[in-house]
């Protein structure tokens, strides 16, 4: 198993920038080949102080194995996504890729 985590800042200019992030997540993303395991969702506000409540989305693909993941980064659905919404909407990502 290769999890593939991604942390998403959105553009507070862009009253809209989270759900349209998962839209996108969503239409482009998912379907990728290699995807065996998929969830994009909001930040849960949480009263513990060790929980990142900076961040407005995150986005959580599971895959077979890290060669599967080199595939998918450069999928063209990937890509597009990247290009349409990603740079679009936010101003900062952190990735945590781990086996």
């Amino acid at each position: 198993m290769f999890s593939h985590v991604v942390i998403f800042w959105t553009d507070p200019a862009q009253p809209g920038a989270a759900d349209e992030l998962i839209a996108g997540a969503e239409t482009y993303l998912r379907d990728i080949p290699g995807v065996r395991q998929f969830h994009v969702g909001k930040m849960v506000p949480s009263h513990r102080p060790v929980v990142d409540q900076s961040y407005q989305v995150a986005l959580n693909v599971g895959f077979a194995d890290k060669l599967s993941q080199d595939a998918y980064q450069v999928h063209p659905q990937h890509l597009e996504f990247v290009e349409k919404v990603f740079k679009r909407v936010c101003q900062k990502v952190a990735v945590y890729d781990f086996a």
